[in-house]
């Protein structure tokens, strides 16, 4: 290889390390020429840190090779940046000719892997989550690979500035992190948890961090001396094992503490010992060596050995009380166990161990396909939100048929959700269903380990709209409108065009016949229909969310109908001219620099120090103090006759922090959307009460039959401790999303 600087060196020599220990075949020179090519495409870029940004290229592929992935993978993974920041040196064209069609393949689905911000509510968030879906659905090594990338870059997170750091944090934790489980790639997904959290929640990830020192230091010896006496008994029974011992990651005792409510003192596997064999019988061998050694906590055991999780994770679960009175998990699997566990579908990929896995693994990926369907194109992006979040970043519920098939279903799924995860026709001719034999309301959730048995009939007249409401899975919800679309097209167009009549009936002025048409037209077009007759007919069978339906609408009737018509500012907000001088508040607010002047915030926005603000000037109130990316502020900007009432203002840190340590909050309104649950409320208060947050105000009001909006004014000190907040109310089980400021 060319002369590399002793940083550089270390990290390719560790990857040439790992493929001299595997047993696999490399091409070593192929590696060799795509780390030299992306180190003279790179040359002269660097890191935010300084660092020159081959240094980046090199950690993701050590990462990659540490995975056991072939060598276009390696090759892939030293190239990802290069077609995106290099458009001037190279393109997919020349990496196909250099390095075949597989690495070229890889580099492009890498490279539309565009940011994906989850506060996002735009059409084009959903667009690139989808394109991540499909980039996976042609190739998993792409989302191995990206993984990688993401854990690198998550490393290295410190360097940037704050805003970029959370916006990085929720993207890990909401969908990078969510994906490693469901791939079952635990080792990553855990090291992105922790690194997401310590920058989502800085003070509960210290909180729980110090807590897990405080009480392993009360018990340093604990795991030492177990691991010791549960060896000598594995050896007696000329067991070859290998003892590991672990405490529980910050990440998964924080979520058991404020999703589950629990207290520290509660997580009864925050000790855990795994024990690896050989075979699957020594399994259960050592299981009855650990029962007969402790005593078990009951309702603790759980088999993941007869019944795999849809990852693949196979393992046996047992919690028991140790000698010294202590709790803590035993793990219990075999060596090619342990190896899925810690890589997930990496660890049996076809490139690795032929195509004889190929059927099995595609079977593991079906659930890519399920939420790539044409048919969920016209859906939006909450609701494909909503799917991502249930479909594969929740757990698992696993149920029997009585052939006694194992059927894993997101938890929260109902009956109807069974119905169609066995097929479309089962679900379309339900006409009931029973549990462990008895009859079931076809909307029960069922639990783990029930018996489940699917009542159809051959009259049956299909499913009902009400069903929608109901289901949980986009599996069954698209099965569900596709019934619909295909047997009920002339009721779904009449249903659409009331929906249409009924929105042009709520405007002011009464759109003209003509008029009518122009708007529905084009705005079946933005949607996505070719025609309005396909439009009213996704309506009618809800293949269409009546929040896009009703935006659309609206902006086209604004162009035909009022085209010119403007914002007027309300009277409180004019203002004859704007002052000479120079002015600073007392409420830790600078205006352009200077001092002396009344400054309120406005309610609309309730702004924070370390939220980027500009200043109104009022007629009569002095200035009024917006975020800059408040809705009426980006408004109201348009308006030129305004530009000169528009100010600079930034927080005085010297005065916010002194505000700060006198306890001074600054009030904020947050919207918390969520599932309908009798203990809501109480976890919701619980949580800002635990957090000494002082709540200022609640009131609650239905926005469908199983969700509400809870309508919070809180007291904040700063951006810091707002994002903290969120975080933990977040972390609340049946909350969906959360938003600053009433909608």
């Amino acid at each position: 290889m060319d002369t590399i600087d002793n940083k550089e060196f270390e990290g390719i020599q560790k990857i040439l390390d790992v493929i001299e220990k595997s047993d696999k075949h490399y091409d070593i020179e192929k590696i060799e020429r795509a780390y030299l090519y992306a180190k003279a495409l790179h040359e002269g870029q660097f890191r935010v840190s300084g660092e020159p940004y081959i240094s980046h290229p090199i950690a993701v592929a050590e990462i990659v090779t540490s995975l056991g992935l072939d060598t276009d993978s390696i090759c892939a993974a030293f190239l990802h940046d290069t077609v995106e920041d290099c458009p001037d040196k190279t393109n997919l064209d020349i990496i196909r000719s250099r390095f075949g069609d597989d690495v070229a393949m890889l580099v492009d689905g890498l490279t539309k892997m565009k940011v994906i911000n989850v506060e996002d509510k735009e059409e084009q968030n959903m667009e690139n989550i989808r394109k991540m879906l499909l980039a996976m659905s042609k190739d998993i090594r792409v989302i191995f690979i990206k993984l990688c990338d993401r854990l690198h870059n998550m490393r290295t997170l410190g360097v940037k500035k704050d805003h970029k750091r959370r916006i990085t944090a929720l993207e890990t934790m909401h969908v990078y992190a969510p994906l490693a489980h469901r791939l079952g790639m635990q080792r990553i997904k855990q090291e992105l948890e922790n690194l997401a959290l310590s920058y989502l929640d800085p003070i509960g990830y210290e909180e729980v961090s110090k807590d897990i020192e405080k009480k392993y230091g009360q018990n340093q010896n604990f795991i030492e001396n177990t691991r010791a006496y549960v060896s000598e008994k594995l050896a007696e029974y000329h067991i070859n094992f290998t003892l590991e011992g672990r405490v529980k990651t910050v990440y998964s005792i924080y979520r058991k503490m404020f999703k589950q409510s629990k207290s520290f003192d509660e997580i009864y596997d925050f000790y855990a010992i795994r024990i690896i064999v050989d075979t699957e019988l020594e399994c259960y061998t050592s299981l009855g060596i650990i029962h007969e050694l402790f005593k078990s906590i009951p309702g603790r055991f759980k088999d993941y050995i007869s019944t795999p999780k849809p990852n693949m994770y196979q393992s046996l679960h047992t919690t028991v009380i140790g000698r010294d009175g202590i709790p803590f998990e035993v793990q219990i699997r075999t060596r090619d166990m342990h190896h899925v566990a810690e890589y997930g579908i990496a660890a049996h990929w076809k490139y690795k161990s032929g195509e004889k896995s190929k059927e099995d693994i595609d079977k593991k990926l079906s659930w890519i396909s399920k939420l790539i369907d044409t048919e969920n194109a016209a859906i939006d992006t909450e609701d494909f939100m909503h799917a991502l979040k249930i479909d594969i970043f929740s757990d698992e519920t696993f149920v029997f048929t009585p052939k006694g098939d194992v059927i894993a279903l997101p938890q929260g799924s109902t009956l109807i959700d069974f119905a169609y995860a066995i097929h479309s026709e089962i679900g379309n001719k339900m006409v009931g269903a029973k549990i462990n034999g008895m009859i079931a309301p076809i909307d029960r959730v069922p639990q783990t380990g029930e018996i489940i048995e699917i009542i159809t009939s051959s009259s049956s007249k299909g499913p009902s709209r009400d069903w929608l409401k109901i289901v949980k899975t986009s599996e069954a919800r698209t099965k569900i409108r596709q019934w619909f679309k295909k047997e009920k097209k002339a009721e779904n167009i009449r249903i659409g065009m009331a929906e249409i009549d009924k929105i042009l009936a709520g405007f002011r002025i009464r759109p003209t016949d003509a008029q009518k048409q122009e708007i529905i037209a084009a705005a079946s077009k933005r949607i996505g229909m070719k025609e309005p007759e396909d439009l009213f007919n996704a309506i009618g069978y809800n293949g269409v969310a009546m929040t896009k339906v009703i935006s659309k609408i609206k902006s086209e009737y604004d162009r035909v109908v009022k085209p010119d018509e403007q914002v007027i500012p309300t009277e409180a907000e004019q203002v004859q001219t704007k002052p000479s001088k120079k002015i600073r508040s007392n409420s830790g607010i600078v205006v352009d620099g200077e001092y002396g002047c009344e400054v309120k915030f406005a309610k609309c926005c309730n702004p924070l120090p370390g939220d980027d603000i500009i200043g109104f000037v009022t007629k009569g109130y002095g200035i009024s103090v917006h975020k800059c990316d408040c809705p009426n502020v980006l408004e109201g900007r348009k308006n030129p006759d305004n530009a000169d009432r528009w100010i600079q203002c930034e927080w005085d840190n010297e005065s916010v922090s002194s505000l700060d340590a006198g306890k001074s909050l600054y009030e904020v309104v947050l919207q918390v959307y969520a599932e309908n649950d009798i203990m809501l409320i109480a976890n919701v208060t619980t949580a800002l009460a635990d957090m000494k947050v002082s709540l200022l105000s609640i009131n609650t009001k239905k926005r469908t039959d199983t969700d509400i909006i809870i309508n919070l004014t809180v007291g904040c000190k700063n951006i810091e401790h707002y994002h903290s907040i969120i975080s933990r109310l977040r972390a609340i089980n049946h909350v969906h999303s959360i938003t600053r400021g009433f909608s």
